[in-house]
């Protein structure tokens, strides 16, 4: 691997096909229940082990749980957009 996590991955990748516009837009709607969510890719988490998405999905239902969760994830995804 390179490296990077899996939700840097995918930020990446929604960067090429222009999607950030979108998911700032979608990380707005979803911010009161973002650690209903979290919990939601918690459970989800064993079924994504067949797909290889397990860590990605920890890893974002992690930064959901967080109180600044959704800050960061704005600010990686406008962090990303920059580049």
């Amino acid at each position: 691997m390179d490296g990077q996590s899996d939700v840097s991955r995918w930020i990446a990748s929604a960067k090429r096909r222009g999607q950030i516009p979108l998911l700032l837009t979608l990380l707005d709607v979803i911010e009161p229940i973002a650690p209903v969510l979290a919990g939601g890719l918690h459970t989800a988490q064993p079924l994504a082990r067949h797909w290889r998405g397990s860590a990605g999905l920890r890893e974002l239902a992690d930064l959901l749980e967080e109180p600044d969760g959704i800050r960061v994830l704005r600010r990686r995804l406008t962090d990303q957009a920059a580049e």
